[in-house]
């Protein structure tokens, strides 16, 4: 593929104006120095309009458009469970989540632990996350992101993962939360029609000129299979997705883990001006979540039909990004790096903020708010740098990048699930009972993963929750029992939600029982 001038500059136009706009929603009064609320929150001062297409933004990267595309080349439709019952998990947290979280006026997810627990808890699951988003999740985004470059145009991957680096950069470093959240909004506009738009000529393609929807029915008449949502035993993908498992197993455990208890993802709705404009943002996000298929899944099953001798099914995406016009081209490929530089500065973003303010901050506590705001902005910059260091030796020898990411997740995220479910809701959890689930996620997926690799790895995630569960539960109830003041006394929480936000959620349910009744 080859960017034409008219390409280059619509895309050099989106990258001026994302940082001139960066700039500008992150200036202060004359005189006055950001703190750590400001920063680190956006001076708890984002509307839902902000938290739903930032909490998007973040989620959708370069692994996400090219891998689910690709894996809509491969598999079909069945790869949108993830993104539809995201929107469900979302749903959830908002309302049985989301207001134990803002009532304690935390800044981070360890620092809840803390409250719920220990500082033991809180040391451990900061030290523990800040090693995962750099050296995983961090490095993964970047390398797959110059990847996703490299692949389009030809761009070296060192220089690819500088350009991404250095952009990120220019646009969160100063602003921090506020310059991330609202700029994210471009992004997301940009990602969603885009998206949309190459759904629509791919379609249109197709069908010769006679519109979308004859488009569809051509592809779904051509590839039936492509559009199952639930797969079968005897399907070759059946280890991906497997069976009635992506409805009733493992799946509610990484949603709750990823939109629930994840730094990354949460710190969005904690900045909240209100939890009526949290909440209000999870439906807005669950709404985007509905259409996210149609911008990255559709398109690799549509390659099939046009580009059905592809060498590799993540060559789907960049391929028919190639059928777009020229100008049109740019677009697409600003709204592909616009999704990964997104994630970068949230990722970056929520890296300073637990160590600023669960490790840093703990040994330093008589510091100024402007110098905890300082030491966030050079863990910001170390924390890329190091991740560019180390993201050719992580993951040059990787095929799949995503899986890359999933195996490595997959060992703590039972764990971590259990850690937050039974600290929100069951009084008697204990902080012995926490680190025993923590440290029993780790050792079981291992062993799970080492003596039955031909278990799929979302029923692997379920089963693994499940006796981390009875394991926590166990040595919660043999342990002394303990009050924590600070900890919410879930009897006394009033988890009444708006009507729009029971009605907007109700949408959201009655459009998926539609999406799975058809494509079942």
């Amino acid at each position: 593929m080859r960017l034409e001038n008219l390409d280059i500059i619509v895309f050099s136009a989106y990258v001026i104006g994302l940082i001139s706009l960066a700039i500008w929603v992150s200036r202060e009064k004359d005189g006055r120095e950001k703190n750590t609320e400001d920063y680190f929150l956006a001076s708890k001062s984002l509307p839902w309009w902000a938290i739903g297409a930032s909490l998007i933004a973040a989620n959708i990267s370069a692994e996400q458009i090219i891998g689910m595309s690709g894996s809509g080349y491969a598999i079909g439709l069945g790869i949108a469970s993830y993104e539809w019952m995201g929107a469900i998990g979302l749903l959830v947290v908002g309302k049985y989540m989301l207001p134990v979280f803002l009532k304690q006026k935390i800044y981070t997810m360890p620092q809840y632990l803390e409250q719920r627990y220990n500082h033991s808890v809180r040391m451990i699951m900061a030290t523990f996350w800040m090693a995962l988003y750099i050296f995983v999740n961090l490095t993964s985004i970047l390398w797959l992101g110059a990847l996703a470059i490299y692949t389009i145009t030809g761009f070296e991957m060192v220089y690819g993962m500088i350009f991404l680096a250095v952009f990120a950069l220019s646009y969160s470093l100063y602003g921090g939360l506020k310059a991330v959240a609202f700029t994210d909004i471009i992004q997301v506009v940009l990602l969603v029609f885009g998206g949309l738009f190459l759904s629509y000529v791919t379609l249109n393609l197709i069908s010769e000129g006679s519109g979308v929807l004859n488009g569809a029915n051509i592809l779904m008449e051509q590839f039936p299979e492509k559009f199952d949502m639930i797969l079968s035993k005897d399907n070759p993908y059946y280890n991906d997705l497997p069976g009635i498992s992506v409805l009733v197993g493992g799946m509610w455990v990484m949603n709750f883990s990823y939109w629930g208890f994840n730094q990354y993802i949460i710190q969005r709705a904690l900045a909240a001006e209100s939890i009526n404009e949290a909440q209000k943002g999870m439906t807005f996000a669950a709404f985007l979540k509905l259409l996210m298929p149609i911008i990255v899944v559709l398109p690799g099953i549509a390659a099939v039909t046009l580009a059905p001798d592809l060498d590799r099914p993540d060559q789907a995406y960049p391929t028919m990004m190639n059928l777009m016009p020229v100008g049109l081209k740019g677009l697409i490929f600003a709204a592909l790096v616009a999704a990964i530089v997104s994630s970068l500065a949230s990722m970056i973003n929520s890296i300073s903020t637990i160590f600023t303010m669960d490790i840093y901050s703990y040994y330093r506590p008589e510091k100024k708010q402007s110098h905890y705001v300082f030491i966030g902005r050079i863990v910001s910059f170390t924390s890329l740098l190091i991740a560019m260091i180390f993201a050719r030796p992580l993951l040059e020898s990787f095929d799949q990048g995503f899986k890359f990411i999933q195996d490595f997740t997959g060992f703590f995220t039972p764990g971590i699930v259990v850690i937050f479910m039974l600290g929100l809701f069951w009084k008697k959890a204990t902080a012995n009972g926490a680190i025993a689930a923590a440290v029993g996620s780790f050792i079981l997926s291992c062993g799970f993963y080492y003596m039955l690799p031909d278990l799929p790895f979302m029923d692997r995630v379920g089963i693994v929750f499940l006796i981390c569960l009875a394991l926590a539960i166990i040595v919660s109830l043999m342990g002394k029992q303990e009050d924590h003041p600070q900890a919410v006394d879930i009897r006394q929480m009033d988890f009444s939600t708006s009507r729009s936000f029971n009605i907007q959620s109700l949408m959201v349910i009655c459009i998926l029982i539609a999406l799975y009744a058809t494509w079942w």
